[in-house]
């Protein structure tokens, strides 16, 4: 097998594992992994992320920010959008192929000996998402890496990626998500999640509701840790848009960032930059040093976020987006409003039967004039009729559409009758994934042709 062959047998080994919503509050399990491995993941800094929304983006400006310091980067963020390989980044590029599957090889083993343990101890084998925090922090170990930013999976406290040691803890706005396992209240989630902060650690969050800053205030206080909110210690001081994505100035916890790009669209971005440029200042100058001009110009002109407020097509212009819940929704709403001038926006929309539907439609019923309703590839997914009907309920016209393909084809001939009209992919991050594939596979920046 070459190498891309051995790394998609790697994937193929991880599916037939219990998958990443089977989620069980047992990170211990892969602490025993890690342990039999010699620890990898305490060879490197560790910059941690979670929250509900804007986690992976900022991940992304983190990650690009300490890399335009000259250090070495890991980067380790979920789901994928085409290769499960985009979920590990060394230096700002998916993990190499070959890196990957020896990576395999070398925790096996010691994959064989927890299984039996647990077997043995009437427990389950581990999960995907389980392996594939070892396997992430293994390559990140090899490359050697300086700095490893580290997204949540789920929740905090018992997440696997908990098994790391973050010296600086980033929260991104923390709502209502997966209720089912983190709780059904903000203090409840907000709890869970704040089981990231570590001691002695420096805390940095964006701005939160006022009892989930209750609880990160008293978590850092129990953990002796520093901790600075968005609005306060740091902020967006102004932001208005650029050719592209936005200007943006920022007062950082240690200087000020006057008319920096940032190459994303949406307001939410501006605020995740604030964060990220906080969050890198804690790590790099104790959240005393300013950050040189150069590099945070440099470092967040590099970022990237896929799937979020992407370009997919022209003439008609397509754009994708991951909102896959409430408050993405409200965001990319915003978006559409603030950062572009069409008076009609069609939506394929698509989403798992265990989100809030109802509630991403609702968020996004002011701003869209139609609805395109498929359903993604995916077990999860909620049937496209039931989608269709939560669409007309919100008042909305509605046609049902069997699989992304003949949805983007309906919306692109609709959004091309009118250089007024753009088409939006929301809904799911699965749904984001085939898009991108799709776009490039049918080349839509080439623009509709019928």
């Amino acid at each position: 097998m070459n190498d891309r062959e051995r790394a998609d047998a790697v994937y193929a080994e991880l599916l037939k594992r219990q998958g990443e919503r089977w989620v069980q509050p047992r990170v211990e399990r892969t602490r025993r992994v890690l342990e039999l491995l010699d620890d990898p993941q305490r060879t490197y800094r560790v910059v941690h992320i979670t929250g509900t929304n804007g986690k992976t983006s900022t991940a992304r400006m983190i990650e690009s920010l300490v890399r335009a310091h000259g250090l070495r980067t890991g980067l380790f963020t979920s789901p994928h959008l085409e290769r499960f390989t985009e979920r590990i980044m060394i230096d700002g590029a998916p993990a190499d192929d070959g890196v990957v599957a020896d990576a395999w090889d070398e925790i096996v083993p010691f994959i064989g000996i927890v299984d039996a343990e647990l077997e043995a101890a009437g427990d389950a084998a581990l999960t995907f998402f389980e392996i594939l925090t070892v396997l992430a922090f293994v390559v990140a170990a090899d490359a050697p890496v300086d700095v490893l930013v580290l997204e949540v999976g789920m929740g905090g406290s018992w997440d696997s990626t908990n098994t790391a040691d973050g010296e600086v803890a980033v929260f991104a706005p923390i709502d209502m998500d997966h209720a089912d396992r983190l709780g059904d209240t903000i203090e409840k989630i907000a709890t869970v999640k704040s089981g990231i902060i570590k001691d002695g650690a420096a805390v940095v969050s964006a701005r939160q509701r006022p009892e989930a800053e209750r609880v990160l205030r008293a978590a850092a206080a129990a953990r002796g840790a520093t901790i600075a909110f968005e609005g306060e210690e740091f902020a967006l001081v102004e932001q208005r848009l650029a050719v592209g994505g936005q200007q943006i100035t920022l007062r950082g916890l240690a200087g000020v960032y006057p008319d920096e790009y940032l190459p994303l669209y949406g307001a939410h971005q501006g605020f995740n930059a604030a964060l990220a440029v906080a969050a890198v200042e804690s790590l790099i100058g104790g959240g005393t040093t300013p950050i040189p001009a150069g590099i945070v110009t440099d470092g967040l002109a590099g970022a990237t976020s896929p799937g979020r407020l992407q370009l997919l097509g022209t003439a008609p212009t397509v754009l994708v987006d991951a909102a896959h819940n409430p408050h993405g929704a409200h965001s990319l709403r915003a978006a559409l409003r603030e950062s572009f001038d069409f008076d009609e926006w069609g939506l394929v929309f698509g989403v798992f039967a265990d989100k809030d539907a109802a509630g991403i439609v609702d968020e996004l019923s002011t701003v869209v004039s139609r609805v395109f309703a498929t359903s993604p590839e995916s077990e999860r997914a909620l049937d496209a009729d039931a989608v269709a009907d939560l669409v007309e309920g919100a008042g909305l016209p509605v046609t049902v559409h069997p699989d992304l393909s003949d949805a983007v084809d309906a919306a692109r001939e609709w959004a091309a009758a009118s250089d007024r009209r753009a088409v939006v992919i929301a809904g799911s991050i699965v749904l984001a994934g085939q898009a991108v594939v799709l776009s490039a596979a049918e080349d839509w920046k080439a623009g509709w042709h019928g």
